[in-house]
């Protein structure tokens, strides 16, 4: 058995298409790359796919993650290359290592967005964002299945920052981008609640809808603000680990003949 660990993306059209889409998708390529899954038990087997934490549909993503089981060892870039040209454009697999530790979810602490504002100007969006900041909490609604809830999305943002982008509007148009770090929480906050909150906080309403991509999700420095990279460790493991019996052996054989060999050639 082997696990390997996926990071993919969701972009273009493709971030309207929801999870379980995706899901279908994906496991549509794997029969084409003919990848040797492992199964569930049961009356109904299904491949062992393990998804983390998904983004929520209509936005984009540079840093979704998934991890699959599989009964016979395969090369993760070789993999990689197969899933791709088995996926549709904007689902690309961008990523992807040997699993060499546990817990992949439990690094998944926060995600880091991307929130572009047509028709704000940076320095409107600049207030809107010292006035979030300063709040103590800030309360905000969501529908859910089992109806409204009211939670307190300001506890989750670890870092909220506005900027612009004039040279992406050459028609002049006002165009305000925020860089939002969330952390992972229960209820979980996602950007359009934040961007609620900002409408709470500073009476922030664009004008359109905004768009809205993950860049990273990783471990939260708590100091810095930064997301790391949730398969380093996993790198990291693999570049340190002995070579294998098996690995001494294919390297002595490709290396050439024996020192005993040599010396009956003479």
């Amino acid at each position: 058995m082997q696990r390997i660990r996926l990071r993919y993306t969701k972009r273009g059209r493709l971030r309207f298409t929801s999870h379980r889409d995706f899901q279908r998708a994906f496991e549509r390529a794997l029969r084409r790359a003919e990848v040797p899954m492992a199964y569930s038990a049961g009356f109904t087997p299904h491949p062992k796919v393990s998804y983390a934490n998904a983004a929520p549909t209509g936005t984009g993503s540079e840093a979704e993650y998934l991890e699959i089981q599989l009964a016979e060892r395969r090369d993760p870039d070789k993999l990689r290359e197969l899933l791709n040209e088995s996926l549709p454009d904007g689902l690309d697999v961008i990523d992807a290592v040997e699993s060499r530790t546990s817990g992949l979810a439990d690094r998944l602490e926060a995600s880091v967005w991307e929130i572009r504002l047509d028709g704000v100007a940076p320095e409107t969006a600049g207030h809107a964002v010292e006035a979030f900041l300063a709040a103590e909490e800030v309360q905000v609604e969501r529908r859910t299945k089992s109806g409204m809830r009211t939670f307190d999305a300001r506890a989750a943002v670890a870092r909220l920052e506005a900027a612009g982008r004039e040279v992406d509007r050459p028609d002049g148009n006002a165009c305000a981008i925020l860089r939002l770090v969330v952390r992972h929480l229960t209820p979980a906050v996602r950007p359009d609640d934040v961007l609620s909150g900002l409408r709470a906080t500073a009476d922030l309403a664009p004008p359109v809808p905004a768009a809205v991509t993950r860049l990273a999700q990783g471990l939260l420095d708590e100091e810095t603000g930064a997301v790391t990279d949730p398969l380093a460790p996993d790198r990291d493991v693999a570049t340190a680990a002995p070579p294998t019996a098996a690995g001494l052996s294919a390297a002595k054989a490709t290396s050439g003949a024996s020192p005993a060999a040599g010396e009956g050639t003479a």
